[in-house]
């Protein structure tokens, strides 16, 4: 019997962690993780849901009736609920759970209270340059994620025309290391030890951060995985990140910003 009753992907964008929800949600045993809380909570699943925008019902009232269905969803029909949550969202989650579940001494109890005993597991990216390069051209591009086919998963605007910036890169990648540096102190504060998956590890070898995530459940570990979410990095990637890495020696150098 697991010690869990759920569990929390816990990262910052272009960590992987669509890669990671897809397989576990593939597997049938692990619920459906997804982004449920995004700016505290997320139109999409509104719509989804066919639920009514919170201006038009108590807060109270809203806060629980999305959270029931939040639940429904991120268990999805088996006995474990399952959560991605970015770091710029832990904020406004906590605060909806302060409402629904006043007095509660943290966070994580607050987070039990709603969703049981959860295990964390933390995304990180040792490479926050490439993650940021990899940020931007999502946005430039429009395309979020592909299948290994190369056919498009996740597009959320047109193509634009791309361009290399500099100010922009530099930029998203402060952004970034801000919100990563941000995880550890509140898993200190919360007494969480996370089971810790580098983006690196789990591109180079998705089955075997599953299995390592299905251990942590107590679930059998997943045969046959199928990958359904190819990496983006390509040249273009490549020569960006070269690239700002010698703009940013030469501003060194320089003494400009």
């Amino acid at each position: 019997m697991s010690d869990y009753d759920g569990y929390v992907l816990c990262g910052t964008p272009r960590t992987g962690s669509t890669l990671l929800c897809d397989m576990l949600a593939s597997m049938g045993t692990a619920g459906s993780p997804d982004s449920y809380f995004q700016n505290t909570f997320s139109r999409y699943w509104l719509k989804a849901w066919d639920l009514p925008e919170r201006a038009f019902v108590p807060g109270d009232v809203f806060d629980r009736l999305y959270l029931d269905h939040v639940l429904a969803e991120g268990r999805a029909g088996t006995p474990v609920f399952a959560l991605r949550l970015m770091r710029a969202d832990v904020e406004g989650l906590t605060g909806m759970l302060g409402r629904l579940h006043p007095g509660l001494p943290d966070d994580r109890a607050r987070l039990k209270a709603a969703f049981g005993r959860l295990a964390y597991i933390h995304l990180s990216r040792q490479d926050t340059l490439a993650q940021a390069v990899s940020y931007l051209r999502a946005r430039q591009t429009g395309l979020w994620h592909k299948a290994p086919d190369g056919s498009e998963i996740e597009r959320l605007a047109p193509q634009e025309p791309e361009g290399y910036d500099y100010h922009r890169i530099a930029a998203q990648l402060a952004e970034f290391e801000t919100l990563a540096a941000a995880w550890d102190p509140w898993f200190d504060a919360q007494g969480i030890t996370p089971l810790r998956i580098a983006y690196e590890d789990l591109a180079e070898d998705p089955p075997g951060a599953l299995a390592r995530i299905a251990a942590k459940l107590g679930l059998p570990a997943p045969k046959n995985v199928q990958v359904g979410v190819a990496r983006l990095s390509d040249a273009t990637s490549a020569d960006w990140i070269a690239r700002f890495r010698r703009d940013r020696a030469a501003r060194t150098v320089s003494g400009s910003a």
